[in-house]
C-alpha cells in the first residue's frame, strides 16, 4: 500500500478552457482593438504630464450584474461627452476581490453568487463585459490579482492596478512587467509610499518568470519591462494620505527614485476611512489642490454604482438591490455627476490660471 503524499487538501479539479479558446469565442473586433489602444496613450500622455487632463478611474467597487455594468457604462460614455476637455474617464470594472479574510472573491471567481465558483464562466462573462465597454467606446480598468487569468482578458485594458496587499509581491511585480496597459500601484496598506515606488522600479526591469500560454501550456515569459507604471495614494489603516502635504512627500520620494513625480489620488479606501459618503471630500480637497496650480496630482479613482451604499449577498442573485455594490460602499449616479464635475472645474480654473 503506497502513501498518499500529494493533493491531501484537494477536493476536484476542473478544467478551464485555454485562454485561446475564449479568445476564439469571444474575440475582440479592429475597431474595439484600435479604442483600447487610443485609450492606453491618452491615458500615458496623461502620466507624462503632455497631457494637462485628468485621469479617473471610476466606476463600481466590483462588477456584480452584467446589465447594471452596463447601464453605468453608456451612463458614463453620454457624460464624458461634456467633460472630455478636462478629464479622461475610464470605467472600474473590477471581478477580483482581494479579501482580508472571507468573502465574495469578484465575478470571476464566483459569478453566480453562491458559493460554487464557477470561474470558467466567470471568465467568460467578464471577456464580454470587457468587450461590450470596447464596442461602447468605454475605456476599461481593472485591478490584476490573480496570476492566470490576465491571459484571458488583459488585453481589452486600458489600465490595469496592483493593490495594497500585493504591491509587495515579487510575482505581481513580474507579472506587471509584461502587462501592455499602464499599471499603477498602491502604497502597501500600512501607508508605505516607498513600498510602491520599489514596485514601479521592478516592473520597470525585464524579467523571466513562468506563466500559462493562450494555448494553455507552462512557459517562460520574458518581459521587456513596464515602463508606465505609477504610484497611487490610497491612505492606510493609520489614516489618509490625499492631503497637499503627504501628495508633495509623495511626490519627492518619486523624484529621488527617478520617477515623474505624478501620481493618482484613490478616493476612497484609508483616505476615506473606508466610509464611502467621504470621497467627494476627498476629491473637494483634490480639486483644491489642482485648482491651486499642482501638476502632482495627475488622476483621481472613485467608486460609484448607479445607486449609492452597499448590500449584502444573502441567498445569491435574488432579492439584489439592482445597481448597487456588493463589497464597498459606492456613491451612487448622482453624487458621481457632481463630484465629476468638481474635478472638471479645477482643471479648467488650472488652464485659465
Amino acid at each position: 500500500m503506497s502513501i498518499q503524499i500529494s493533493d491531501l487538501h484537494i477536493a476536484r479539479e476542473d478544467l478551464l478552457p485555454a485562454p485561446r479558446e475564449l479568445h476564439r469565442e469571444l474575440p475582440v473586433g479592429e475597431s474595439e482593438a484600435a479604442g483600447i489602444a487610443l485609450a492606453r496613450v491618452a491615458v500615458q500622455t496623461i502620466l507624462r504630464g503632455d497631457d494637462r487632463r485628468l485621469l479617473v478611474i471610476v466606476g463600481p467597487c466590483s462588477i456584480h450584474e452584467p446589465e447594471s455594468a452596463m447601464e453605468y457604462a453608456t451612463r458614463l460614455r453620454d457624460f464624458s461627452a461634456g467633460v472630455d476637455d478636462a478629464l479622461a474617464l475610464v470605467m472600474r470594472v473590477y471581478f477580483e476581490k482581494p479579501r482580508t479574510r472571507m468573502g465574495w472573491k469578484g465575478l470571476i471567481y464566483d459569478p453566480d453568487l453562491d458559493g460554487r465558483g464557477n470561474i470558467g464562466e466567470g471568465l467568460r462573462c467578464a471577456r464580454q463585459i470587457l468587450l461590450e465597454c470596447a464596442r461602447l467606446g468605454v475605456p476599461a480598468a481593472s485591478e490584476i490579482l490573480d496570476l492566470v487569468t490576465p491571459q484571458y482578458y488583459a488585453e481589452l485594458l486600458a489600465w490595469g492596478a496592483i493593490g495594497a496587499r500585493t504591491v509587495e509581491s515579487p510575482l505581481h511585480r513580474q507579472m506587471a512587467s509584461a502587462l501592455s496597459a499602464p499599471v499603477g500601484f498602491k502604497n502597501a496598506t500600512n501607508g508605505s509610499v516607498q513600498t510602491a515606488v520599489d514596485a514601479i522600479l521592478v516592473a520597470a526591469q525585464p524579467h523571466r518568470f513562468p506563466s500559462v500560454s493562450f494555448d494553455g501550456r507552462a512557459m517562460i515569459v520574458a518581459s521587456t519591462g513596464n515602463p508606465h507604471g505609477h504610484l497611487i495614494l490610497r491612505g492606510s489603516e493609520s489614516g489618509p494620505n490625499y492631503d497637499a502635504a503627504s501628495v508633495r512627500r509623495a511626490a519627492d520620494a518619486l523624484s529621488r527614485a527617478g520617477l515623474p513625480p505624478r501620481l493618482i489620488v484613490d478616493c476612497s479606501h484609508g483616505n476615506s476611512g473606508k466610509d464611502y459618503r467621504r470621497q467627494p471630500e476627498v476629491a473637494a480637497s483634490v480639486a483644491g489642490q489642482i485648482e491651486s496650480g499642482s501638476f502632482a496630482i495627475c488622476g483621481v479613482m472613485l467608486e460609484s454604482h448607479l445607486v449609492e451604499g452597499r448590500q449584502a449577498i444573502v441567498d445569491g442573485r435574488k432579492n439584489l438591490r439592482y445597481g448597487q455594490s456588493v463589497t464597498d460602499g459606492c456613491i451612487g449616479w448622482e453624487q458621481t455627476v457632481d463630484v465629476l464635475g468638481g474635478l472638471a472645474e479645477a482643471v479648467r480654473a488650472r488652464r485659465r490660471g
